[in-house]
C-alpha cells in the first residue's frame, strides 16, 4: 500500500497584504489570500505566508493549514530576506501576488503582472519607478513559470510588447468587496458628508492622486460641466478622495487656477469603514483613469448602487460591460458631457445601477481562488 501524498507547500509573498492601509494591490493580495485559505483542503495544501512584519490589520487568514512566517528586514526584503529564506526552507512553489520576485527564487513561481501603464504612460511615473518597473516585468515574463494577468488587456500587453508566450498567461479577473452594498440610512450618509465636508450633491473620485489617474482632466471638465448645470444640482461638488501619489501638485494648481476651491474637495484618505456610504451618497462615480490593468473601484462603487462613469480603453470595458457610461479618457469635453448627464438624468442614474448589479455578480474571490489555486497545483 503506497504512503500517502505529502501536502502541497505554497509559499506566498504576503507582504503587501499585511499592511495596515490598503489600495489597489495590497486589496488583491489579502482578498485572494484570504479566499485560497478558505478554498484550499487542508489535508492536501499547506499555504506559507512570508511577511516582513506581523500583519497590521485582523483580516488575515487562520487554520491549520496557513503558517504565517515574519521574517522582518527594513530594506531589501525581497531580494534579501525573501531570498535567503526561500533557499533555507524552499516550499513546492512561490507565489507572488503583488509585489516582485525575489532575485534568488529556487522554486517555480507564478507572478501577477498587475498592468504595464507605465509602458503607456511614463510621463505619470517617476523616472526610477519606471525603470524598476520595467526590469521587475520583464523579468517577470522571463523567470516566472505561469503568469496571471488582471484581464485580457493586461495579457495583449505582455504578449505585444514583452513577446511572453500568451500559454503561459492566465487571466483571473478580480473578486468583489461582497460585504459591500448600498447605504440608505440617511443619518449614516449625513455623517460621512459631514466627516469629509461634503455640503451636498456630490460626484466623487475614491483613489490614489496619481497622474495616471486623469484627475487634472476631470477637473477640468468638472469647470466645463459646472455652466451646464440645472438649478436643482446648481451646487454640485467634485469630491476627490484618496492618499497622495506623486505629481498631485498639479491638480490643486488646476483647481485653484480654475477658481473651483469651494467646488472641488480634497478629504484625503478614506477609512474602508466610510467607504460605503461615501460611495452610496454620490450621484456617481467617476474614473477616468488614463490606464488600468483592472479597475477594482468601478466594481465597489457598482456594488453600493452608484453610477460609474469610467474609461473606454485598457481594461475598463472588460470590467464595467454595458454597466457604466463610457468616455474617451484623453477628451475633455467627452467627460464633461458625461458628468452632466449623470448628474442630470436621473433615468439614466437608474438604468446604470440596475446594470451594475447584475454586472457585478460575474466577480466573486472565491472564484478567482479557485483559478489561481488550479495555476498553483497543476501549472506546468
Amino acid at each position: 500500500m503506497s504512503a500517502p501524498a505529502l501536502p502541497r507547500t505554497l509559499g506566498i509573498d504576503a507582504s503587501r497584504a499585511a499592511r495596515a492601509r490598503r489600495t489597489g494591490t495590497e486589496t488583491y493580495a489579502l482578498e485572494l489570500i484570504c479566499a485560497l485559505a478558505r478554498r484550499a483542503d487542508p489535508a492536501a495544501v499547506r499555504l506559507r505566508l512570508y511577511t516582513p512584519h506581523a500583519p497590521q490589520h485582523t483580516r488575515w487568514p487562520a487554520g491549520p493549514h496557513v503558517d504565517t512566517r515574519v521574517i522582518p528586514l527594513p530594506r531589501l526584503w525581497t531580494h534579501l530576506r525573501l531570498s535567503a529564506e526561500l533557499l533555507r526552507r524552499p516550499p513546492d512553489v512561490l507565489f507572488v501576488p503583488a509585489h516582485v520576485l525575489p532575485l534568488l527564487c529556487p522554486v517555480p513561481a507564478v507572478v501577477t503582472v498587475h498592468d504595464v501603464g507605465y509602458r503607456h504612460f511614463p510621463a505619470a511615473h517617476r523616472p526610477f519607478d519606471r525603470r524598476y518597473l520595467e526590469w521587475t516585468t520583464r523579468r517577470h515574463t522571463r523567470a516566472a513559470r505561469q503568469i496571471i494577468a488582471d484581464s485580457q488587456a493586461t495579457k495583449a500587453d505582455l504578449v505585444e510588447i514583452y513577446g511572453a508566450d500568451p500559454a503561459r498567461i492566465h487571466v483571473v479577473y478580480l473578486g468583489r468587496d461582497e460585504s459591500l452594498a448600498p447605504v440608505t440610512d440617511p443619518a449614516a450618509l449625513a455623517a460621512a458628508r459631514q466627516k469629509y465636508g461634503i455640503g451636498g450633491n456630490y460626484l466623487l473620485y475614491l483613489g490614489t492622486l496619481h497622474p495616471r489617474k486623469n484627475l487634472v482632466r476631470l477637473v477640468e471638465a468638472f469647470a466645463r460641466a459646472v455652466p451646464a448645470l440645472p438649478a436643482e444640482v446648481a451646487n454640485l461638488q467634485l469630491v476627490i478622495a484618496g492618499q497622495k501619489g506623486w505629481l498631485f501638485d498639479e491638480i490643486f494648481a488646476r483647481v485653484a487656477a480654475l477658481g473651483l476651491e469651494e467646488r472641488v474637495l480634497f478629504p484625503g484618505f478614506v477609512a474602508n469603514a466610510d467607504k460605503p456610504a461615501l460611495l452610496s451618497g454620490a450621484l456617481a462615480y467617476v474614473f477616468p483613469s488614463l490606464y488600468e490593468g483592472f479597475g477594482l473601484p468601478v466594481l465597489e462603487a457598482m456594488a453600493c448602487g452608484t453610477p460609474v462613469l469610467t474609461s473606454a480603453t485598457s481594461s475598463l470595458p472588460e470590467v464595467a460591460g454595458n454597466a457604466a457610461w463610457l468616455v474617451n479618457p484623453t477628451d475633455t469635453d467627452d467627460i464633461a458631457a458625461g458628468l452632466v448627464t449623470l448628474a442630470t438624468s436621473a433615468e439614466v442614474r437608474r438604468k446604470l445601477v440596475a446594470a451594475g448589479f447584475a454586472q457585478i455578480k460575474q466577480f466573486s474571490w472565491d472564484a478567482a481562488a479557485a483559478q489561481v489555486l488550479e495555476i498553483l497545483l497543476n501549472g506546468e
